[in-house]
């Protein structure tokens, strides 16, 4: 089973983290990221660049309305993700438990990753997309 680990971190954790010197951060996650390579269960890792980079497209009108980030008024922000390939929900808890980015405002939220085999096969869109995921690969 795939499971997202979503590492998520309030304004204030984030400002925080950007106090620390960035090559200790690298390695700190360099080693975890390695951890996970050598366990057999990474499948994907990537950060986010800083939220004032980004761009809302916020559906709520028509047409939707493009606003630069820095987002409105945030709680947290999502800041990065892992994908791993794990056998339970509890695998996969105990990894998040293990990440090196921690404190106060840092959370690691967990979602499974469903697969297209858990949608109903005679959907036009679910047969195309099966085709593409098997002419690349993915299947």
């Amino acid at each position: 089973m795939k499971y997202m680990l979503i590492m998520r971190a309030t304004d204030e954790a984030f400002a925080t983290m950007g106090e620390t010197d960035f090559s200790q951060i690298l390695e700190t996650v360099g080693r975890y990221n390695e951890e996970l390579v050598r366990a057999g269960v990474l499948v994907a890792a990537e950060g986010l660049d800083d939220a004032t980079e980004g761009v809302v497209v916020d559906h709520s009108a028509e047409p939707p309305v493009v606003t630069d980030g820095p987002y409105g008024e945030t709680k947290e922000l999502f800041n990065g993700f892992y994908v791993l390939n794990v056998a339970s929900k509890e695998e996969a808890v105990e990894w998040a438990k293990r990440s090196p980015v921690t404190g106060p405002g840092f959370k690691t939220e967990i979602r499974r990753v469903t697969t297209i085999d858990e949608f109903p096969q005679d959907n036009e869109w679910i047969r195309k997309e099966r085709a593409w995921r098997e002419a690349t690969g993915q299947l």
